[in-house]
């Protein structure tokens, strides 16, 4: 017989020994004997050594995952019960109802006093598609205009529901290929990417503004992850159209397209220029954006050839005065126009200020501080301000990106731009801190992620993230679950104020300089002596606010940290110092060591 034919099947790389660590779950007492770091490597120490199916681990997590959102799903949410607004809740089953009632030319013009849709046209989909389904099991949930400020149990529980499956869909899938593709490039032991996993997807802030507050973040965080996990893999094709759905679900993901653009540019061109890759990555990002708002410009030929009128009460979009010429309203492209333009300036809404409520981000901190006064400035003057200093912050991690894209230093670049897009950008939410969360979160996935130097920055951003949106969470009654799901991470992560285990090891040992100490115990002191002084002393008569000020203040600071720290390990990851990354050094002490 001849020789087989070629196959184009490709083993599987092989990973390290289970008896040797890189990640840092291993530590080992005076008498040698290994034992878990922290309480969540206890979960998971059955698994080590084992061949354990990660189809018996990956269950055990999802189980986990889901009674904490339940569970906080059963507290309160946004406008429980407040009129005459409501909150979020309300805006997101408004949406329903507008997409499920409405023709699709008055998505974006409805009633835009009463929470107007202005979110991009997946977002539309998506409220449409829970809208008809909502409709089915109870039509009264999404009767417009009657069922306004609706608070029936049936309806939360739909709600909540509809939170848990979306996210199951999109998140929780694509954090586990983010994950492995993370590990794999790490070539991390098989058990300890489950770790990692957990720690994502426990993120106590991520829980608490999804399950407690109300909203769908998570949908746009998984196509993020999809992206990065496509990077990871190679396939930059497919990066493209993930993004595009994170941009086509939330705006707010262009806090990471500076990272993808300057990433898909450098893998263009380094080492060499490529530009039948740089064609393909144009050609299938304008495509996606097409099929993006397809479904937007069909509906609007379908209301045209039955000449729906928009509302009476439409005002038509500034965009079209802007435009170099005069449209012309029996134009057939008039309708699509309209339509594109009304969606992008309630997309895009440069009107509504600097920033919305208390944010601890730089310009909040300004303001609210008595540094300096931003009122008595001009809004475009305070957006180019916005702008300049944005692009100041995001300059550096983009451009050591574009110039040396590595995929190791993907989720360093992805935190350092976001964290400046959320201190620096106009129109930041406090919800908004999620996004640089999740590349660091990340982290905990790569080559040593999980050892303490890593795992207390990790840990610190996110615990000070939560912090932070304390003053918002009070307003929904969600303070007992912002204690326990903080408690709770900080204890399985064995960080503060639960545990000092992440601070006791030494710098030698894989664990954080003298100087990081000093501030992240001060930190977390602050953060400390902050709740008992806002649940036992009230605030001086005429400055009511004064506690939830001196949170952002503090919490602006902290940010800024955790944005010089990815900042400064991306430059280490990039070997723009040494001349050589972590992962290449790691690499030759491997070779020298056999």
């Amino acid at each position: 017989m001849g020789p087989s034919p070629p196959t184009a099947h490709r083993s599987r790389k092989k990973r390290k020994p289970e008896h040797s660590t890189s990640n840092g779950a291993v530590i080992f007492d005076s008498s040698k004997i290994e034992k878990p770091a922290f309480p969540l490597v206890a979960f998971f120490w059955p698994a080590k050594g084992t061949n354990t199916s990660q189809w018996i681990i990956l269950p055990l997590i999802l189980m986990l995952i889901f009674l904490f959102r339940w569970c906080t799903g059963m507290w309160p949410y946004s406008g429980f019960q407040k009129p005459p607004m409501h909150g979020d809740f309300e805006a997101q089953r408004h949406w329903m109802e507008l997409t499920a009632n409405l023709p699709v030319t008055h998505w974006y013009f409805h009633d835009l006093e009463w929470w107007g849709l202005d979110y991009p046209p997946l977002t539309a989909y998506h409220s449409w598609a829970l809208g008809r389904i909502g409709w089915l099991i109870e039509p009264e949930w999404f009767r417009l205009y009657l069922s306004r400020g609706a608070d029936d149990t049936d309806l939360k529980v739909f709600m909540r529901a509809t939170v848990v499956l979306s996210e199951s869909l999109v998140y929780i899938p694509a954090a586990v290929l983010c994950v492995r593709q993370l590990a794999r490039l790490h070539n991390i032991n098989a058990w300890e990417p489950s770790i990692a996993l957990t720690a994502l997807l426990m993120q106590p802030a991520t829980i608490l503004v999804d399950h407690g507050h109300f909203q769908y973040n998570t949908v746009m965080l998984g196509f993020t992850l999809a992206t990065i996990a496509s990077m990871l893999a190679g396939r930059p094709l497919w990066s493209c159209v993930f993004f595009v759905g994170a941009l086509g679900f939330k705006q707010m993901a262009l806090f990471y397209a500076p990272a993808v653009a300057a990433y898909l540019a450098g893998i263009c061109i380094s080492p060499r220029l490529d530009a039948p890759r740089l064609l393909g990555i144009a050609i299938v990002t304008l495509a996606s954006f097409a099929v993006l708002f397809l479904p937007l410009l069909l509906g609007t030929a379908y209301d045209t050839y039955r000449n729906v009128p928009l509302p009476s009460d439409a005002t038509l979009p500034p965009l079209l005065s802007s435009l170099p010429w005069t449209p012309s309203e029996k134009a057939w492209y008039y309708p699509y126009l309209t339509q594109l333009a009304q969606a992008f300036h309630r997309i895009f809404p440069f009107s509504r200020g600097l920033f919305e409520d208390k944010v601890a981000n730089l310009w909040c901190a300004i303001h609210t501080s008595g540094l300096h006064k931003l009122h008595n400035y001009d809004s475009a003057l305070l957006s180019r301000a916005a702008l300049g200093l944005t692009l100041a912050s995001i300059t550096p991690p983009c451009a050591l990106l574009f110039f040396r894209p590595r995929k190791a230093m993907i989720p360093y670049a992805f935190a350092a731009t976001a964290w400046g897009f959320f201190l620096c950008s106009y129109q930041v939410h406090e919800k908004n801190v999620l996004l640089p969360l999740l590349p660091m979160t990340l982290l905990l996935a790569t080559d040593g992620g999980i050892k303490a130097a890593t795992r207390a920055w990790v840990g610190f951003a996110n615990l000070l993230a939560c912090w932070t949106l304390f003053p918002l969470l009070v307003k929904d009654q969600l303070r007992i679950p912002y204690f326990v799901l903080t408690g709770l991470w900080a204890w399985l992560m064995a960080l503060p104020p639960v545990s000092i285990g992440a601070y006791t090891v030494s710098g030698e040992e894989g664990g954080l300089s003298v100087v990081s100490k000093v501030l992240h115990l001060g930190v977390y002191a602050t953060m400390v002596a902050w709740h008992v002084v806002e649940a036992w002393v009230p605030p001086p008569n005429g400055k009511p606010d004064l506690w939830v000020v001196a949170n952002v203040c503090f919490g602006a600071a902290g940010f800024g940290l955790c944005y010089l720290w990815c900042l400064w390990r991306l430059v280490e990851e990039s070997g723009l110092l040494s001349g050589k990354g972590p992962a290449k050094r790691r690499e030759e002490v491997s070779k020298k060591k056999q």
